[in-house]
Order: structure tokens, then C-alpha cells, then sequence
């Protein structure tokens, strides 16, 4: 792989080292592009605080040091900045009014929470609720068609322990969204190495026999965390199994 498209800072408040430790760790594994794409900050109510992304003010000084490192290292690598945004219908229009007044070159659609962390769920909580599938994928999907976003991370994050017939039924609405808005879906590489439900056969077989674009994201929150395929155990392994074949990892950004 030549790029990665999805790097955490500590901004996030889950992820460790600096934005240098993440460049130096990508040069040192191959890449040729790496972009950073934080948890996106979100113009929720004074009342509630996420834990899990960076504050609204917090978007300026995130932008400023990474033009700063892009600068920088400009012979090196070539750094992107980005955001793994939440689509929700009632923050999507004023967030992306904050954003556009930063330098940024893409947004990824990391959906996380139906209908938005506020008042909805966690679909990476185990459920058995056809429902809580539906909503997750009406939304993803809804997400998916409004053009904005370069691709889908984590596809199958939502974590329905039910019948294969009932996830296929629906999720494939999202494999179809993915060809017919050409916005192309991630293997996550770290749900692989912390051994949680996503990255999923059941998702990447039909993916795959679907014939939908595919991109690796390293989601990484710590600077190990970019590394190349092979580096991690049993992910290459995932990815022969459902016919993934990795190449430059390359993708299009959009403007937003």
C-alpha cells in the first residue's frame, strides 16, 4: 500500500502520540500518503460532551499543526487532512459550515451512532434488534448518497448477532450504495487486530462477489498502528479469503 487515509490524533481522546510519531512510522513503512482524518468535532447541545472526539475549538490548532507537518515533510510524504465525520440529519449541514473555513482536502463517513451519539445507539453494541440493523444501514446509506464522502469506513461496524439472511438482506443496500455512488468500502485494520466484530466474512464475501471497490484504513490510534498488511497477523489472510486483493490504496478525495 502506498496510502492511508485513516489516522486518529489525541485530540480524539482515545488515541496516543504525536502527529510526528505518525509521519515518522508511515515513512518508515513504504507509504507515499497518509492522511489524517480525526474524529470529527460536533456542534452538539452545551448540555452533553463527548469523550470519544475533539471539541468544536479544538478543529483550528488540528489543521494549523498538520499544515505545519505537511510543510515539512513535503519531500518525504504527502500528508492529507481529513475528518471521520458522523452523518446525521440534525448536525450534518452546520458541521460542515465549520469545517469549510479550514484548510481540508477530505471527509470519510465513519458511522458510528443512529440517529447521532445524543440521542441514539452504538452500532458497534451487540444486538439483536432487525431494527437497530435497518436504522444503521438507512442512514449509512442516506450518508453515502449525498456525494461528500471519499469512503465508507468500517461498513460493518453494526454488531447484529442474528441469521446471515436478515444482515445480508439489509446490509447489502449499503454494498450496492457503495457501487452505485461509487464511494468504495473499508477493511478496518484495527477491528481485525483487537479482535472485534468488524472486519466480518459474512459483509466482505458478498462485497467482494458484488464486485464493490475496496480500501484498507489502518484506523490508527496509536503511530504502530501504520503498517502494511502483511505486518499485522491473519489480516492477509482475512483478505485472501474474501478475494481482497491490495494494491496502492489510493483513493479520490472530494471536496466538501
Amino acid at each position: 500500500m502506498l496510502a492511508n487515509y485513516h489516522t486518529h490524533t489525541v485530540r480524539c481522546q482515545h488515541a496516543s502520540g504525536s502527529e510526528r510519531e505518525y509521519i515518522e512510522s508511515a515513512i518508515k513503512n513504504g507509504f507515499k500518503i497518509l492522511g489524517f482524518s480525526d474524529h470529527v468535532p460536533q456542534p452538539y447541545p452545551d448540555s452533553y460532551s463527548s469523550h470519544i472526539r475533539m471539541k468544536m475549538e479544538e478543529a483550528e490548532n488540528y489543521t494549523d499543526t498538520l499544515v505545519k507537518l505537511r510543510d515539512e515533510y513535503k519531500n518525504d510524504i504527502q500528508i492529507f487532512i481529513g475528518y471521520e465525520v458522523e452523518y446525521t440529519h440534525k448536525y450534518f449541514d452546520k458541521l460542515l459550515n465549520h469545517l469549510r473555513q479550514y484548510p481540508l482536502d477530505y471527509i470519510i463517513q465513519g458511522q458510528h451512532f443512529a440517529p447521532d451519539e445524543v440521542t441514539g445507539f452504538y452500532a458497534g453494541a451487540l444486538t439483536q434488534n432487525e431494527q437497530d440493523l435497518i436504522d444503521y444501514v438507512d442512514l449509512t446509506v442516506e450518508g453515502m448518497s449525498t456525494g461528500f464522502f471519499s469512503y465508507l469506513a468500517h461498513p460493518d461496524l453494526i454488531n447484529y448477532e442474528g441469521p446471515d439472511e436478515i444482515f445480508l438482506k439489509h446490509t447489502r443496500r449499503i454494498i450496492q450504495a457503495s457501487i452505485d455512488f461509487n464511494v468504495p468500502l473499508e477493511v478496518n485494520m484495527q477491528g481485525h487486530a483487537l479482535g472485534r466484530n468488524y472486519p466480518c466474512n459474512r459483509f466482505f464475501s458478498l462485497a467482494s462477489e458484488m464486485g464493490a471497490k475496496i480500501v484498507i484504513g489502518c484506523d490508527a490510534h496509536v503511530p504502530r498502528d501504520v503498517m502494511q498488511p502483511e505486518s499485522m497477523p491473519g489480516f492477509k489472510a482475512f483478505l485472501d479469503g474474501n478475494n481482497i486483493k491490495v494494491g496502492d490504496n489510493i483513493i479520490e478525495l472530494r471536496p466538501v
